[in-house]
């Protein structure tokens, strides 16, 4: 849960970097090497690229097959590569400093939130021209290589423009989990639509056994930006909620994202609710391996969460979120990691290649040989078992969405207590979704009030 929820909270903090690092304005363009050419979309680059990388659970071994195959695929480039798991102090002196890299592998919602404070100042290189980039030896464009959905939401385009400032790298999925056994057992088909789920729903309560549960509340996050994507208004009322936009939960579409929760949670196995916190929530989780509820929204961690309660043979399944309307896609809410480039780049050409190279199958084989997965179509190909099946989900047709809520200095105001936690009072019947709606209208108001243009 804390994956998920340190993912969604802060895309854009209200804050900047110290005086050190004001001294380099963002421009719309980057800049350009006067030594780099482009033949074809290939851009021919030399010198050194300072490359700054985090070294998370991956390990640090795979930036340094990286840095190997890049120089291999750039003759007469160097890459001046430090990977660390204190990346993040090192860098902060040095931006203070006025020293930039080229290149940082560095995501969101980490304290001492460094990008949001680039976000913020705005020292942050626009890297949509990469997308128009194409690898050496290869015929694909970066953005033709990128799952649809990755640069279009706050994650990677933070100020609403249709411009990329940072791009996706690493990423784990989210979706309604189940167990495949049972399904099996069942010869019951995995839902497709609502419709198809509220059919379900009846099937499984005349054996006794509920349709839903969830950890806690905290995970409608996910749930709910998925459905809201998945409107008739797709990613705009995503957008307009997440920013929090007057008017934004005036429309037909959002009612319908609420009255579909509330459905559920008729349908909801009714123990949820006591055990929906941080202590008891592994209960619930249970209640899907236990044949007592279907499907349970959550991360890819899961699996690796309940191991030490999960019978041998036990298969997990997982599946999208079902669209809301009928002409769009089944959404996946998903944690995201970001690579990104400061204004003040010595070498903004050769971090352009760095960061296009990170799309190429090269790249691709070497961070699934390690885990870390990118978000390229196809690359559950090269992964077994859970993993295979979890990544597969935007192979299967689908859409992916992420980022969250924007900064606000609204501080009295909580979007998990106004827009997540009445979830617990729509399945004891304690709440209607008029009183829900009016509670979220308010806290919208509220915190959009805090917002800095």
């Amino acid at each position: 849960m804390k994956k998920v929820l340190a993912m969604i909270l802060s895309v854009l903090m209200v804050a900047s970097l110290a005086a050190g690092c004001g001294g380099n304005d963002a421009t719309d363009e980057p800049t350009t090497d006067p030594d780099a050419t482009t033949d074809g979309g290939e851009t021919k680059v030399e010198g050194t690229i300072v490359v700054k990388a985090l070294e998370s659970a991956y390990g640090a071994d795979m930036w340094k097959e990286i840095k190997e195959a890049f120089e291999k695929a750039y003759p007469g480039t160097t890459v001046d590569l430090e990977c660390s798991v204190t990346i993040e102090t090192t860098l902060q002196n040095e931006l203070q400093a006025g020293t930039y890299p080229d290149v940082v592998h560095l995501p969101t919602s980490r304290d001492p939130k460094i990008p949001e404070n680039m976000i913020s100042s705005k020292q942050l290189r626009d890297l949509t021209p990469v997308l128009d980039l194409t690898n050496p030896g290869e015929d694909k464009k970066v953005g033709e290589k990128i799952i649809p959905g990755f640069t279009d939401t706050n994650a990677t385009n933070p100020y609403g423009d249709g411009k990329s400032y940072l791009m996706p790298m690493f990423y784990s999925p989210c979706g309604l989990f189940y167990s495949a056994n049972l399904m099996e057992e069942k010869g019951w088909e995995v839902p497709k639509t609502w419709d198809e789920m509220w059919e379900l729903g009846d099937k499984a309560k005349a054996e006794g056994i509920y349709l839903f549960t969830y950890p806690t509340t905290g995970y409608f996050d996910a749930f709910m930006f998925a459905l809201l994507s998945s409107t008739d208004l797709g990613i705009d009322l995503y957008n307009d909620v997440t920013s929090f936009k007057e008017g934004a939960w005036d429309s037909e579409e959002a009612r319908q994202v609420l009255e579909i929760v509330a459905k559920l949670a008729s349908y909801t196995e009714p123990t949820t609710t006591e055990n929906a916190n941080n202590i008891d929530f592994s209960k619930n989780q249970q209640l899907v391996i236990d044949g007592k509820a279907i499907f349970c929204p959550n991360g890819t961690w899961l699996p690796g969460e309940m191991a030490d309660s999960t019978p041998e043979g036990f298969v997990w399944g997982m599946t999208a979120i079902p669209a809301v309307s009928d002409s769009q896609q089944p959404t996946s809410f998903t944690f995201l990691e970001q690579i990104w480039s400061p204004a003040g780049a010595p070498n903004p050409a050769g971090a352009d290649a760095f960061i296009a190279f990170m799309y190429s199958d090269t790249a691709a084989d070497i961070f699934a040989k390690y885990g870390a997965i990118q978000p390229i179509p196809g690359v559950s190909d090269k992964l077994e078992g859970d993993s295979k099946t979890f990544y597969s989900i935007y192979d299967n047709g689908a859409t992916a969405v992420m980022g969250g809520f924007v900064a606000t200095t609204t501080t009295d105001v909580s979007t998990s207590v106004e827009y997540f936690d009445p979830v617990n009072l729509l399945v004891a019947g304690e709440l209607t979704v008029d009183q829900w709606l009016e509670g979220i209208k308010a806290a919208n108001t509220a915190l959009g009030a805090g917002v800095e243009a």
